[in-house]
C-alpha cells in the first residue's frame, strides 16, 4: 500500500474550512442489472475491476471506481416523481470528445432526450433503463465567466438555457466552425417543426431562445 505519509497532522485537523476534493463515485441500485451494466459500460467506455452477481464497479479514469451498479431484484422501480436526486453529470474535457461519444452512443441505439446550451455548458441528457437522468456536458465557459453569466440578465430570466440539435452541432463542428461560435446559444437551432424532447419536469423557458 501506498501513501504519504502526513507529518503536519495538528494542522491538518484545524483547517478552518476543510473541503472534499471530489466527488468520488455514483452507486445506483437497479431489478435491471445486466442492462444498466451494458448501458454504464457502453456509455462510459468503462473498465470493470471487479464484479460480481451482487454488484458490478466501473471506471473510467485514474479512481478506482467512479459508479457501481447493485443488483437488486426485489426493489421497486425508480420513481421520477419522489423526491431525491434529479440526475448526474460527467464532463468531457473537449467538445470534440462530447460530440464524438454523441455520435458513437447513436450509433449503438443511445439517443439523447434532451439537448441544451446552458450557457456555461453544452449539454446532452439521457435516461438510462431505469429512468435515471444523466448528464454529459462540456463546459463552455470558465468558473469566472460562469459566475458572470449568472449573475447577468437573461439568466435572471432563463436559468435553464437554448436547446439546440447535437445532429446540427456535429456537423458544424466537422465543418470548422470556430469553438467560439459553437459554444454560443442558437449555434446549432432545432427544426421548429420536429417534436422536442426534454424532461417532463422541466419549467417552462426560453427554449428557442427567442429572448435573447
Amino acid at each position: 500500500m501506498s501513501v504519504i505519509e502526513e507529518t503536519n497532522r495538528e494542522e491538518l485537523l484545524s483547517v478552518p474550512c476543510v473541503r472534499p476534493t471530489q466527488i468520488a463515485h455514483i452507486v445506483l441500485q437497479t431489478t435491471r442489472f445486466a442492462q444498466m451494466r451494458a448501458f454504464y459500460i457502453t456509455l462510459l467506455n468503462a473498465e470493470v475491476p471487479f464484479e460480481d452477481k451482487d454488484a458490478c464497479f466501473l471506471r473510467y479514469d485514474e479512481e478506482h471506481h467512479r459508479m457501481v451498479i447493485v443488483n437488486t431484484p426485489d426493489y421497486g422501480p425508480v420513481n421520477r416523481r419522489a423526491s431525491g436526486m434529479h440526475h448526474f453529470t460527467f464532463t468531457y474535457a473537449t467538445l470534440g470528445e462530447l460530440l464524438g461519444n454523441y455520435e458513437r452512443l447513436t450509433k449503438v441505439g443511445i439517443e439523447p432526450m434532451w439537448s441544451i446550451n446552458h450557457g456555461f455548458t453544452t449539454s446532452m441528457y439521457y435516461y438510462d433503463p431505469d429512468g435515471n437522468i444523466l448528464e454529459t456536458q462540456f463546459d463552455n465557459m470558465t468558473s469566472e465567466e460562469a459566475d458572470a453569466f449568472m449573475r447577468g440578465p437573461y439568466f435572471s430570466i432563463n436559468p435553464i438555457g437554448v436547446d439546440f440539435d447535437p445532429a446540427l452541432l456535429l456537423e458544424r463542428y466537422r465543418q470548422g466552425v470556430l469553438l467560439s461560435e459553437l459554444v454560443q446559444f442558437k449555434s446549432a437551432p432545432c427544426d421548429p417543426n420536429a417534436p422536442q424532447t426534454r424532461p417532463d419536469d422541466v419549467p417552462e423557458y426560453d427554449a428557442a431562445g427567442a429572448l435573447l
